[in-house]
């Protein structure tokens, strides 16, 4: 990852609404959660929460997945892990 993906992804998770709903789906676990149940449970209208799952998909922070009429958001770990990874590297070698 380049420190332009690095800057867009922590851009993406610097608003806090966004932010709730990726550490939201981080507890949720690799079965992620429904669409429907991030919005009952961060009380989200539907085209706000539309709105921020657009930006997390865009830098593939989350992963949307569909099952009939349910869609499903699962956090990319492997983002979240590269993105943690870069920041240690970048930030605290030699600490």
């Amino acid at each position: 990852m380049n420190d332009e993906q690095l800057a867009k992804c922590l851009a993406e998770l610097g608003n806090i609404t966004r932010l709730r709903i990726f550490k939201l789906l981080i507890k949720a676990g690799k079965k992620g959660l429904p669409v429907g149940a991030i919005q009952k449970s961060l009380d989200i209208p539907a085209s706000t929460l539309s709105h921020h799952l657009s930006k997390l998909l865009s830098q593939n922070l989350i992963h949307k997945n569909r099952a009939g009429t349910i869609q499903n958001c699962i956090a990319n770990y492997d983002i979240l892990d590269t993105v943690v990874d870069e920041l240690k590297e970048k930030c605290c070698s030699g600490v």
